[in-house]
């Protein structure tokens, strides 16, 4: 099975996109989130626009794993 080959673009996009997943958790941790809502507000800051909504949203899931259950 052939492998898929990303343009330069989408590499250079999915490479951002990880860089901010990135710095986002370092930011979530480093404020010691306690709650989904701070945790979407830290990503929101981060993010700034530069995602889709299911990128945005699946890095606030993934930030938010790490968070005590209600």
């Amino acid at each position: 099975m052939p492998r898929t080959q990303l343009s330069p673009v989408d590499r250079s996009l999915a490479a951002r996109v990880r860089q901010l997943h990135l710095i986002a958790a370092a930011r979530v941790s480093a404020a010691r989130a306690t709650s989904p809502q701070q945790v979407a507000d830290i990503v929101r800051v981060t993010v700034d626009d530069e995602v889709d909504t299911r990128t945005f949203a699946a890095i606030v899931t993934d930030c938010s794993a790490g968070l005590p259950r209600r």
